[in-house]
């Protein structure tokens, strides 16, 4: 169903699909989290994949998951910064916490969604575990050319308003301030998935390697001739599926019962 997600006083358009039913203990919840758009950023709100996928989830493992729009993208109100979307990423997990249903919250996301997740869930005691796909382990290459990321960021639609950013400077060193290899590392007790396509000419494999060995633990899947739309590999859905039962099903299994929420004690 439509879902709006208030993000430091910002609409966000979403989508929250919810389990068919739900125990006395509750269930899990995701935030589902999409990449920078590589076309119009009407496109990432128009093309359904990510609320397909969201729904497949959800009828899958029984949680609710909220697949949300970045600011800048679609109808989300705002402009790009990476600081935005990171703040956008951890109020959608706030958000999804308040459920009183919801027991335990899960991040996963694709290209730079994924390399936020992963930095949110550094920031956030509230987040679980993360399953990163395709994501960059920092993004130094923005940061050389700042410019060409502004060019394309307004070519794209991300960027809108001509007066934005008004300190380019400060907006240039929030994205050299994200670090996703460093931020794998600060949570080597949170469950961590690290899912890329062999043949990505986006975002190397050897990106996803140096996250995983910065976590130490991480769950780490190299897809033969996987390339960087993942999202679109049903060889990817399946891992993400797959990983994120069996390691919600462990994380209870180990966690005191006193952790896991009711839907009275939330």
């Amino acid at each position: 169903m439509a879902y709006v997600l208030d993000s430091n006083g910002l609409s966000l358009a979403g989508h929250l699909s919810v389990p068919n039913r739900v125990g006395i203990s509750g269930t899990a919840g995701l935030v589902l989290c999409h990449g920078f758009p590589t076309g119009s950023t009407q496109e990432t709100e128009n093309d359904r994949s990510y609320y397909d996928f969201a729904d497949l989830i959800a009828k899958s493992l029984g949680w609710f998951v909220l697949a949300f729009t970045y600011r800048g993208c679609g109808s989300s109100e705002g402009e790009f910064s990476l600081q935005g979307w990171l703040d956008d990423t951890i109020n959608a997990a706030m958000e999804l916490n308040k459920n009183p249903q919801v027991n335990s919250v899960w991040l996963a996301g694709f290209g730079t969604g994924g390399a936020l997740a992963i930095t949110a869930a550094s920031l956030c005691a509230e987040v679980s575990g993360v399953a990163a796909i395709s994501a960059p382990s920092d993004f130094h290459d923005w940061v050389k050319d700042p410019d060409q990321l502004l060019q394309y960021s307004r070519s794209v639609g991300a960027i809108s308003a001509p007066d934005f950013p008004q300190n380019k400077e400060s907006w240039i060193a929030e994205i050299d301030l994200v670090r996703p290899v460093d931020a794998a590392g600060e949570i080597p007790q949170k469950p961590l998935l690290v899912v890329h396509g062999a043949s990505d000419q986006v975002v190397p494999s050897f990106d996803a390697r140096v996250i995983a060995d910065a976590h130490g633990n991480a769950d780490l899947r190299i897809i033969d001739g996987g390339t960087h739309r993942l999202r679109f590999d049903p060889r990817a859905s399946a891992i993400i599926i797959g990983w994120l039962d069996q390691a919600h099903r462990l994380q209870a299994k180990e966690m005191p019962s006193s952790q896991y929420y009711t839907t009275e004690e939330k």
